[in-house]
């Protein structure tokens, strides 16, 4: 990850005074550049991430295009985006302190795949624009003071504690600056009295889409009840399906970020045009178009592998491309209505606690 420029505003609604930053942050300080990056990869990679296209006439559209032409500074538009956020919490009953980071930056996903990471931003590559909303919370810390006999230490409650890197930020919105797509994350929020939601509603001016989470859980619960209500094996049409939405995002040549729904039921119903033309009817019975878009990384980590239980308390986990290779695992079913699961080529057995 490459971050060109960052920025902090501040918005303390306990002493009523916002701090607005006349210069960008110094992201050649190891701990500030080192803070954006951690909270900006998270941002990017969460995978509860919801989708967004800008409405007709956005005017935040307007400015994101003003900005990546050249015709407004960061500064400028990170200034414009604060003073209307901080106008805007300013009208909750109980606002809470807030700072906004406000990062443009470039991100080559297989960065690490070369042996020079900067040749990685040669050429056209993503680049973004993210805004963070990050909320103050309340901290003890210890404090040093001072009287006749000397210092003392004491206890004192500080109120400005920005969240940790570990933590994951609840509202932020991130914009691919050459293609306007937008991904974000937001809570609800009663703003004059009003239930709304403060990032895709009102800055942004956004459609709000299920997350790669949502979109996902949703196909393979279709594969599922499809597989079952025919009788097949609903692990073996689960794991094919995610097997295959694995090998969709590891290709490289994949014109487009999106899963082939018709691509993958061919796959998880073993052919079987009957299961597949159910489940094509009912994915579009719920709205869910012939090709999903998804984000590669996001897909990579939520279908990579499957987890079972059995009735007897076994508990199986296993990549999902091993269920197209018999050489590792095969389920057969038994006369008797039971199933089998045999595992195979195994050279050692490690105990897990």
């Amino acid at each position: 990850m490459k971050v060109n420029r960052a920025i902090l505003h501040m918005f303390d609604f306990a002493s009523c005074e916002n701090s607005f930053s006349h210069d960008e942050m110094d992201i050649t300080d190891k701990t500030a550049k080192n803070y954006v990056v951690r909270h900006v990869r998270k941002a990017l990679g969460n995978l509860d991430n919801k989708r967004g296209a800008f409405e007709t006439g956005s005017h935040f559209a307007e400015r994101i295009r003003a900005y990546f032409a050249g015709e407004c500074t960061f500064i400028d538009l990170s200034v414009e985006v604060g003073e209307f956020l901080s106008r805007e919490l300013g009208h909750m009953e109980k606002p809470t302190s807030t700072d906004l980071l406000m990062v443009d930056f470039e991100d080559a996903v297989n960065a690490s795949a070369s042996d020079d990471p900067e040749a990685a931003f040669d050429g056209v590559i993503p680049r973004y624009l993210a805004l963070l909303l990050l909320e103050s919370k309340q901290a003890y810390v210890h404090d040093e003071r001072y009287n006749e006999a000397g210092t003392f230490n004491t206890i004192a409650r500080h109120h400005a504690v920005l969240p940790n890197t570990s933590q994951k930020v609840s509202s932020y919105a991130v914009i691919n600056l050459r293609t306007l797509d937008v991904v974000f994350s937001d809570k609800q929020r009663t703003i004059a009295g009003e239930e709304c939601w403060l990032i895709p509603d009102k800055l942004l001016q956004c459609s709000m889409e299920a997350s790669t989470r949502e979109t996902f859980r949703a196909v393979t619960e279709i594969v599922e009840a499809v597989a079952e209500e025919y009788g097949q094996n609903t692990t073996v049409a689960l794991s094919r399906a995610k097997a295959y939405a694995v090998e969709s995002a590891d290709d490289p040549e994949a014109e487009f970020d999106d899963l082939d729904l018709s691509e993958m039921a061919e796959v998880a119903f073993d052919g079987d045009p009957v299961l597949k033309q159910r489940f094509e009817a009912a994915a579009r019975s719920v709205d869910i178009p012939a090709r999903v878009p998804l984000e590669r990384q996001a897909v990579k980590r939520v279908a990579k592998s499957q987890k079972i239980r059995t009735d007897t308390g076994i508990e199986i986990t296993f990549p999902a491309e091993y269920s197209r290779s018999p050489e590792y695992i095969t389920f057969t079913s038994e006369s008797d209505g039971t199933i089998s699961i045999q595992l195979k080529n195994i050279s050692s057995i490690e105990n897990r606690s």
